[in-house]
């Protein structure tokens, strides 16, 4: 009985001290695993902070580079050598292109590298192996550069696809190449005196906008080689001389400032323009010409003629004109097309005046008896205009003799063998009337010299053109 009872005070004593062991035991487990999460976690913790910063590692190399150039121990708000001696800047550009020239707005449009040179002691650093550092464009803006502008720009901005094209290079010594990729849309006075046949001078002018001479100097960093510029093509001019240059420009209130200019010669294409516009003004006027061959009592024919080629060579002149800037001199491509549209607009008057002519000789004849009341004017007319119809008698003209002394006004009972002897002199010329009733006779000769002195007049006006401005 008492062995029994020994037995499980044994057993629940055995019991007890499992149990009491077992919660203790698991308090520790739980507790360590509590303890090692914790530790997990700020494991992982650190991980992460590692990779962002391994990820921003653009960030981190510029807070290097910052402490390596000490960039917070001076003030770059003043240039480098204050209060000593203007700092010399140097210039260096390269043309990538000329996208365009408008002789409308009077501007060009121009890519280009544009790079600085100078020297800022404050920012060398230490090297052993004297290699630069490149920066982009978060540094340039903590540091001091040059404020260089172009002067007569009315646009001008920095590309900045796919980033900024903003380069900054620092060498050990202090040294310092800032280059940026710009387009500026700059002013150009063109003289358009010989247009198209002229050839205009562009430049394009860089200057410090806050420093003087006395504080900045700039200039060509290689002198006439600063200069660079890529096989380019234009569509209107070709490019004769592209050279560089250097001067002063003055400001009353600010004084003297150093002035870069970058020269370019343009010679204008004329092919573009003959085929546009000499070409057919010259057939407009050969074309007005035609009306010579015409005969004079084909009045619906000359007259559309006539008036075809003078709305044609109007047109020509407006569509010329809108192309233009609305300048106050007489250009070259105007003389030529108002001189053009004065021989078609006189081939018009030159008609006026044969059809006149022919009413009036016409009529005398109608009162002289000549033509018969009931002849018609659509019957069969000879090629220079004069009647040969069967059943009109015509006086015959007299005859035009070579000497001096002969009058074509004559009338028919005079021998038209008569010949003046020898030394005998003309002592009384024709008065003008009698050369107007001459002319108002022989109508159709107006159309015979104007064949002759129509086309001798342009050919000779193209003479003395193309010899002047080409």
């Amino acid at each position: 009985m008492k062995v029994g009872v020994l037995t499980c005070l044994a057993l629940a004593t055995a019991s007890f001290v499992a149990v009491v062991t077992g919660g203790r035991h698991s308090g520790r487990r739980k507790h360590k695993e509590v303890f090692l999460g914790e530790n997990s976690k700020f494991k992982f913790g650190r991980r992460i902070d590692y990779k962002l910063k391994r990820q921003d590692s653009t960030k981190t190399l510029l807070i290097k580079s910052e402490q390596l150039l000490r960039i917070e121990e001076h003030d770059f708000a003043i240039r480098p050598g204050f209060g000593g001696g203007a700092i010399p800047v140097g210039i260096d550009v390269q043309v990538e292109s000329i996208d365009s020239i408008s002789e409308v707005n009077m501007d060009f449009t121009m890519t280009l590298y544009l790079r600085h040179y100078w020297k800022d002691e404050r920012l060398s650093f230490p090297s052993r192996t004297n290699l630069s550092r490149t920066f982009d464009s978060r540094l340039v803006k903590k540091i001091w550069v040059p404020d260089v502008f172009f002067v007569h720009s009315k646009r001008s901005f920095i590309h900045d696809t796919t980033t900024e094209n903003i380069m900054l290079r620092v060498y050990p010594d202090g040294n310092i190449l800032y280059s940026v990729r710009v387009t500026v849309t700059a002013l150009c006075s063109m003289d358009f005196s010989s247009f198209p046949l002229d050839t205009q001078n562009c430049s394009l002018e860089l200057e410090s906008y806050a420093y003087n001479e006395n504080d900045l100097m700039l200039y060509w960093k290689n002198g006439n080689d600063s200069l660079r510029i890529d096989e380019i093509v234009l569509s209107q001019f070709f490019i004769e001389n592209i050279h560089a240059s250097s001067g002063l420009a003055f400001y009353s209130s600010t004084g003297w400032y150093n002035r870069l200019f970058i020269n370019f010669i343009l010679r204008r294409h004329i092919f573009f323009f003959m085929l546009q516009t000499y070409f057919p003004t010259m057939l407009m006027v050969v074309l007005s010409w035609v009306s010579f061959w015409i005969d004079r009592r084909a009045v619906p024919a000359r007259v559309s003629l006539g008036i075809t080629t003078v709305l044609t060579m109007s047109t020509i002149i407006t569509g010329v004109s809108s192309s233009m800037p609305q300048v106050s001199y007489v250009k070259a491509v105007d003389i030529y097309l108002w001189t053009s549209f004065l021989f078609v607009f006189l081939s018009v008057i030159e008609y006026a005046a044969v059809n006149y002519c022919t009413t009036l000789e016409e009529m005398r004849k109608l009162k002289g008896g000549k033509i018969p009341s009931t002849f018609n004017a659509a019957q069969a007319m000879a090629f220079d205009g004069c009647f040969h119809d069967d059943e009109i008698e015509l006086t015959p003209f007299p005859k035009m003799t070579t000497t001096l002394t002969s009058d074509p006004l004559t009338t028919p009972t005079q021998s038209p063998d008569i010949r003046p002897m020898e030394g005998t002199r003309l002592r009384r010329r024709r008065s003008a009337r009698q050369n107007v009733d001459l002319l108002v006779s022989h109508s159709y000769m107006i159309d015979s010299y104007s064949r002759l002195a129509f086309p001798l007049s342009y050919l000779l006006f193209n003479t003395i053109y193309w010899s002047l401005y080409s």
